[in-house]
């Protein structure tokens, strides 16, 4: 089913730099190699390699797999949120998002767009989802039916309580939807303990495959509810689980054919590198030398380190007059590396990723490229 390519990646041409965003993000050599075959999306390998990726993606999200399937979705990690939300809210559903940054507001766009009534409950930009207001929320309005919240809020680098969140939520019968985009494959997470019906993930993201298509993992009780309650026909979740089921992991469309077969390199990587756990105690400690870094250089984290994810980090802008951040990214891709413009509303921040194939060393040179840049200091 899976016959090596006959590459050898070291004769691949070294990327410019090294992406330090929080995806697309940089990949392996083998990754990139991976896509240099073409694929046919009819092809019993091709499918069967899909079914392997399905069922190794719900190994990774539960240590209870039987009740739980994975259903993979043409487009960007958005593309799969806006799937999940236009395809298991019924029409007399009410949704709560619970939000604080970009993407949980995103969410509560889509529903509304989609004509699903919507409720926000917004914490702020630097302050967790707040739990104790959605346990008031749910006990004054009953007719709420699903919940929706973001795991790692990456306009921050927050990490909010979603055990918390979900403890709750079951608490009051509801519906749970987990925006788990920066998340799932590089925080250990186990859907079924937190008895959540839909996670959501994207390929581009902490496993380490390149842009594409999305993950979506499903409680196999929720997903037989959701038939026919698609509001739109390329995003139908359930249509688009069925299929896969019936046709031995044959996409309804058009598949991103070399994007899944990168994806499948990538899982084996995360497989090698010790799993979730040993990728999470990776990014934990980039992010740690990170911040211990840029202190010393002078730089300040918008979040207080309780708050902090181990994928991304938030600087607030240097404390001086001719501090350009436009400048600061120009030097820093001349030193190799791409970060990240900030996205908050409240204070002027820059954005450092450390997912993807960036190890120690990287950040090292990373903080030696700032050191080499600190133009502001010397005007």
């Amino acid at each position: 089913m899976n016959r090596k390519l006959n590459v050898n990646v070291n004769q691949l041409p070294d990327n410019p730099y090294l992406l330090l965003t929080p995806g697309p993000l940089s990949t392996s050599k083998k990754v990139k190699a991976a896509m240099l075959r073409d694929w046919c999306t009819w092809d019993q390998d091709y499918n069967q390699l899909v079914q392997s990726i399905r069922g190794r993606l719900v190994q990774m999200a539960t240590s209870h797999p039987e009740a739980y399937t994975s259903i993979l979705m043409q487009g960007s990690g958005t593309f799969c949120v806006e799937s999940v939300i236009g395809s298991v809210i019924p029409p007399s559903g009410k949704l709560l998002v619970l939000t604080n940054g970009a993407y949980g507001k995103r969410i509560a766009q889509m529903a509304e767009v989609l004509g699903i009534y919507t409720i926000v409950v917004d914490a702020g930009e630097t302050k967790p989802v707040n739990v104790k207001q959605l346990e008031d929320m749910l006990k004054e309005d009953t007719s709420v039916t699903h919940l929706a919240v973001v795991h790692v809020e990456t306009t921050t680098g927050m990490i909010n309580p979603i055990a918390d969140v979900a403890k709750v939520s079951k608490q009051y019968g509801k519906t749970l939807i987990v925006d788990a985009m920066s998340s799932f494959g590089g925080v250990p997470i186990d859907v079924a303990e937190l008895d959540i019906d839909f996670l959501i993930s994207s390929a581009n993201k902490c496993i380490q495959g390149v842009p594409g298509f999305g993950i979506i993992i499903a409680k196999k009780e929720t997903l037989y509810t959701c038939k026919g309650l698609a509001r739109s026909l390329s995003l139908d979740l359930y249509d688009q689980w069925e299929t896969m089921e019936l046709s031995n992991g044959k996409w309804r469309y058009t598949s991103p054919t070399h994007t899944v077969r990168a994806f499948d390199q990538a899982l084996q990587e995360l497989e090698e590198e010790g799993g979730v756990t040993r990728r999470f105690e990776r990014f934990t400690r980039n992010q740690q030398t990170l911040v211990e870094g840029m202190h010393k250089l002078g730089f300040q984290t918008l979040l207080p380190e309780e708050l902090q994810s181990p994928i991304i980090t938030a600087f607030l802008f240097p404390d001086s007059p001719v501090f350009s951040f436009e400048e600061f990214y120009v030097r820093m891709k001349e030193e190799g590396f791409v970060i990240y413009p900030g996205k908050i509303t409240t204070a002027p921040t820059f954005r450092i990723g450390n997912i993807g194939d960036v190890h120690l060393e990287d950040i090292h040179r990373l903080l030696q490229g700032v050191e080499n840049q600190l133009f502001w200091r010397t005007t």
